[in-house]
C-alpha cells in the first residue's frame, strides 16, 4: 500500500495533479477504488473519459490543458513526452500569453493513425505531419509557429485570425517568413483569412489597425509604405518604427489605441516619439484605431496632403529607413482541406 502510494504520488506530482485510468491501474489502484473515489463529493474528479484529477477544488487552466493531452495520448505512452499527442491552437498560444488566443477549444495534435472521439471542449487533430514539441507551463504542445498554423485553420473569424497571428509575431514567438512556411506546410494559406493576415504580416504589419489601414490604402492611388519600418539617424541611432512609412516623400502614420498609448507615461513616450521625428523633417499623420475604422476618408485626406508636402520638398528628411517590403505572395493552390486533418 506503501508503495502503490508512493507511486501514485509521483504521477500526480509530474502531471499537476492529474493521472489516467491505466496511471492508476499500474500505481496499483483498484478498478472498484478509482471508481468510488471520483463519485460525486468523492476527493477525485473524472474529468474526461479515463482523465482524473486528484483533488477537490475546480481545475485551473494547465490541468485543462493537461486533462485533454492525457485524453488523447496513447495509452502506453509517457503523456508528457509529447511523442503522442501534443496541445496546440489557441490553447496553446492562450497559455503562452498571447493576447487573443481563446484557450477553448482543447485542440489537441495526435499522431496518426490514431483518431480518438472527441470529448467534452476537447479536438483531438489528427496528422501525419508531427511537429517538434516543447513544454509550455508543464504541458506539452506544438511549438508556436506551428500552433499559430493549427488554429488559423479551424478558426472562422477573420479579425480574430489576423489578430492572434499578428500577436505571435509582433510577441516574437516567430518570424512572420517561418510562420508563412508552416502556413503553407498546413495547406491553409488559400483561405482568405489566412492569405490575408499572412500577407499583412510578410510586408510587416502587426496588427488589427494596421491590417484595416493596410486595405483602406489598397483601395486608393497612394503609393505603398513600409511597415514598421525602423527609422535611424545618419550616425545609426534609433529614432522610431511608426505603423507606416513613406520613404521617397518622408511621411509617417501613427495609429495610436487608448489601450496602449493614453497613460500618463505611454502619452508622453508617444509625444516625445513624435518630436523625434519631426525634428528629423518626418511628416507625421496620428489616427486612432476607430477614427481609421468609422473615417477612413478623413486619415486618407490627411495622408495625401502630407504625401503632396512631402513630395515638393528640396530635400528629403534626414532619417534612414530599415524596413519590410512589400513582397506579394504567389497564389495557392485551391484550398481542398483533408478530412480529419490539420495538414
Amino acid at each position: 500500500m506503501i508503495a502503490c502510494s508512493a507511486s501514485l504520488a509521483r504521477v500526480a506530482r509530474r502531471q499537476l495533479n492529474l493521472a489516467t485510468y491505466h496511471q492508476l491501474k499500474q500505481a496499483g489502484i483498484p478498478a472498484g477504488t478509482i471508481s468510488g473515489r471520483s463519485r460525486r463529493g468523492g476527493p477525485w474528479q473524472r474529468l474526461l473519459p479515463r482523465v482524473y484529477l486528484l483533488q477537490t477544488g475546480p481545475p485551473d487552466t494547465r490541468q485543462q490543458a493537461l486533462s485533454a493531452v492525457l485524453y488523447a495520448a496513447h495509452p502506453a505512452a509517457d503523456p508528457l513526452s509529447g511523442s503522442t499527442a501534443a496541445l496546440t491552437g489557441g490553447a496553446a498560444l492562450a497559455l503562452l500569453g498571447i493576447r487573443d488566443a481563446p484557450p477553448e477549444p482543447l485542440d489537441v495534435l495526435v499522431r496518426a493513425p490514431r483518431s480518438p472521439a472527441a470529448a467534452g471542449r476537447v479536438r483531438p487533430c489528427p496528422t501525419s505531419r508531427w511537429p517538434a514539441t516543447i513544454h509550455i507551463r508543464g504541458v506539452p504542445s506544438s511549438r508556436p509557429v506551428r500552433a499559430a498554423a493549427d488554429f488559423a485553420a479551424r478558426t472562422d473569424d477573420p479579425d480574430l485570425v489576423r489578430s492572434v497571428l499578428a500577436n505571435v509575431v509582433q510577441g516574437g514567438w516567430c518570424h512572420p517568413h517561418d510562420l508563412h512556411a508552416e502556413l503553407r506546410a498546413a495547406r491553409v494559406r488559400g483561405r482568405p483569412a489566412v492569405r490575408v493576415a499572412a500577407a499583412e504580416l510578410v510586408a510587416g504589419v502587426r496588427s488589427i489597425a494596421e491590417g484595416r489601414a493596410r486595405d483602406t490604402l489598397a483601395a486608393t492611388d497612394l503609393p505603398a509604405p513600409l511597415w514598421n519600418a525602423r527609422l535611424h539617424d545618419p550616425d545609426g541611432t534609433f529614432l522610431a518604427s511608426p505603423d507606416a512609412y513613406w520613404p521617397e516623400e518622408g511621411v509617417a502614420l501613427e495609429i495610436d489605441s487608448a489601450e496602449y498609448h493614453y497613460t500618463r507615461d505611454a502619452w508622453q513616450a508617444t509625444l516625445h516619439r513624435r518630436l523625434r521625428l519631426e525634428s528629423r523633417g518626418v511628416l507625421v499623420a496620428s489616427t486612432t484605431p476607430a477614427i481609421l475604422r468609422d473615417r477612413p476618408a478623413d486619415v486618407i485626406a490627411a495622408l495625401r496632403a502630407l504625401l503632396a508636402l512631402g513630395a515638393a520638398r528640396p530635400a528629403p528628411p534626414t532619417v534612414t529607413a530599415r524596413g519590410h517590403a512589400q513582397l506579394e505572395l504567389p497564389l495557392p493552390p485551391p484550398y481542398a482541406p483533408k478530412a480529419r486533418d490539420t495538414e
